[in-house]
């Protein structure tokens, strides 16, 4: 698979927890939502180092806080431990359409330019939080003598709502934020 076209771009969906029972199937989280999501997705791979390797997955039902998945690739126990913690990712091509214009994928926010209402740079989106109630954008403040990335950064909490997020702009690369930092 080509990785070089976005369509083909591998999204992480969830994780090999760990091994289950005897005959090598494995203990997945899903990080879909709904959860359940992650059984109907195709085709799946999996990290191997900086690598993505087809699997299949033949059967899985739901089974604690996760999922138990029988894998083709794997006949036994020792293959299944041997999986405990590798993520499991799809094309972005098999993930359905955003539902609607204000819906996005937690993927195309991280990385964007966070702007003020009058167009200043504030910094970046570094991830996002789900709070329950609504997600929380955790943008990295731009700070003179700290780079990007580096221990020291300083994180704003924005909840990722209209009244504070009025703009976002996946083309051109920015969203804007509108939120009054406490004194």
């Amino acid at each position: 698979m080509a990785f070089g076209d976005p369509a083909n771009e591998p999204v992480v969906v969830g994780r090999i927890a760990g091994a289950f029972g005897v005959l090598g199937w494995v203990r997945v989280l899903s990080f879909t939502e709904p959860p359940e999501n992650l059984l109907t997705y195709r085709p799946w791979m999996m990290a191997d180092g900086d690598r993505w390797q087809a699997v299949s997955p033949a059967s899985g039902k739901p089974h604690g806080a996760g999922f138990v998945v029988q894998l083709r690739e794997v006949a036994s126990r020792e293959q299944a431990q041997a999986l405990t913690g590798r993520l499991i990712a799809v094309p972005r091509s098999a993930l359905p359409d955003v539902g609607q214009a204000d819906e996005y994928y937690w993927r195309d926010l991280v990385g964007l330019t966070v702007l003020d209402p009058r167009g200043r740079k504030i910094g970046r989106v570094d991830h996002l939080v789900a709070t329950g109630a609504h997600d929380v954008l955790a943008i990295e403040v731009e700070a003179p003598g700290i780079e990007p990335g580096r221990a020291g950064a300083r994180h704003l909490l924005v909840p990722f709502l209209h009244q504070f997020v009025p703009e976002v702009d996946l083309a051109a690369g920015h969203l804007v934020v509108d939120w009054q930092e406490p004194v």
